[in-house]
């Protein structure tokens, strides 16, 4: 935190100005609603101004539910081993009935990725998927779009050791707080106009992109050779969209990307890793994989590789795509020069991919439709979502239309076309 009154009056007006945009972008919070709050305890003080600035704007009531990094630590250190098996489904069950009841969704990340690294990966990967499953009813109803819900980032000891080594943590916290002031654009003159001009740009490529409705992208680059087919009928968003519930949200901030939903049997060749993932309090580096229909048939990975291998496992379609995203090497997160090691900001400085559970949105005339039928225009299901960075200055991704033609992109990360 900064120290003397002058920048600690700006740091104020800017974290405030965050609160605000969470609310009023991020949720674009309707009177009556309830707001589900997830944070580590170290975000107390935005969670704080989230909180009145939810109440501000009509919320009824605000639920704050608090996490903690020693208190997980605790777990892995002194917890019988058949603890692992076991998830609050009780929780996450209660925040799907809210969400059903109409209340929106805001997550305050800030983890520190690398939490968990020291940690025996099998218990890891158990407590992941036992996670995974009973937030299953919750993620659902998220991934669907069925309500306006909002990430937005909080600055944390342990994550801005990771970011910034080397620095006293006291300076570390500070200067990633500006990182995110910039990326999260508060630290401009008229935070919810940069974003109004923000969500233009990114709408006017989707648009391009629905027009073109492309078949297939082709991406090639250092380690990368790699067909994506796209589901059938589907549909490119980023930026502002509109929740089944008619509220119009930025499910992220920041955020750089437009994305859509990939064919779960249409993904052939070798893609490589361009940043680490960070996972559930893990590192996975230099990830390497090759697809066949689709599927994974070959991982590999120089950090983490035994939970990488655990996560491909979770179920049928954790090795298969949900999700492909486009992201210019130009934006201003990649500009920063910085390896946030956080996939909130990491997927917005890079082109990437998700493993796992499909945004059903990203498809025309989804709504109440069963997943078997989506499934058979090649929308994946899962228990995980996991999005992971492939995308450089090195990077060019062609676009296919359905009679054939080969039409250029992006060449070096950047959009050619639009």
């Amino acid at each position: 935190m900064p120290d003397d009154a002058a920048t600690l009056s700006t740091f104020e007006t800017k974290l405030d100005r965050l609160a605000s945009l969470a609310v009023r972008v991020g949720l674009n919070l309707r009177p009556g609603q309830e707001v589900v709050m997830t944070a580590p305890v170290e975000a107390l003080p935005l969670v704080r101004r989230i909180a009145t600035h939810a109440y501000q704007a009509g919320a009824t009531l605000v639920t704050p539910l608090i996490g903690d990094d020693q208190v997980a630590l605790a777990r892995y250190r002194h917890a019988a081993p058949e603890a692992f098996d076991v998830a609050s489904g009780w929780l996450f069950e209660g925040m799907a009935n809210a969400f059903r009841a109409g209340a929106a969704r805001l997550a305050v990340v800030g983890e520190d990725p690398t939490l968990l690294a020291a940690e025996d990966p099998a218990k890891v990967a158990r407590a992941n998927r036992a996670r995974s499953i009973a937030y299953r009813p919750a993620l659902e109803l998220i991934t669907s779009f069925a309500i306006n819900w909002n990430l937005v980032p909080a600055a944390t000891p342990g994550w801005a050791r990771q970011v910034f080594p080397g620095l006293p943590e006291a300076e570390a916290v500070a200067k990633l707080w500006d990182a995110i002031f910039m990326a999260c654009r508060v630290d401009q003159a008229d935070p919810v106009a940069g974003w109004a001009a923000h969500n233009a740009t990114l709408h006017a490529r989707t648009t391009f992109l629905n027009t073109k409705d492309y078949a297939e992208l082709r991406y090639r680059g250092p380690g990368t050779d790699l067909k994506i087919g796209l589901a059938d009928g589907h549909l490119w968003a980023g930026g502002a969209e509109p929740a089944k519930n008619g509220i119009v949200c930025n499910p992220n901030i920041p955020t750089e990307e437009v994305f859509t939903t990939p064919h779960r049997l249409r993904v052939q060749g070798k893609v490589r890793s361009t940043k680490p993932l960070a996972y559930q309090g893990t590192l996975i580096d230099d990830i390497v994989v090759r697809f066949e229909d689709g599927r994974i048939v070959e991982a590999h990975a120089s950090r983490g590789q035994d939970v990488l291998r655990k996560v491909l496992e979770t179920d049928e379609g954790a090795p298969r795509l949900g999700e492909v995203a486009l992201v210019p090497h130009s934006s201003p997160i990649s500009a920063s020069g910085l390896l946030f090691r956080n996939t909130l900001f990491d997927e917005n400085a890079a082109s990437h991919i998700a493993l796992g559970q499909a945004y059903t949105t990203c498809l025309r005339d989804s709504t109440g439709v069963p997943m078997e039928r989506l499934a058979e225009r090649g929308a994946n299901a899962s228990l995980i979502h996991i999005d992971w960075m492939i995308g450089s200055g090195a990077l060019d991704i062609d676009g296919v239309t359905k009679d054939g033609t080969v039409e250029p992109l992006m060449r070096a990360g950047e959009f050619v076309a639009c």
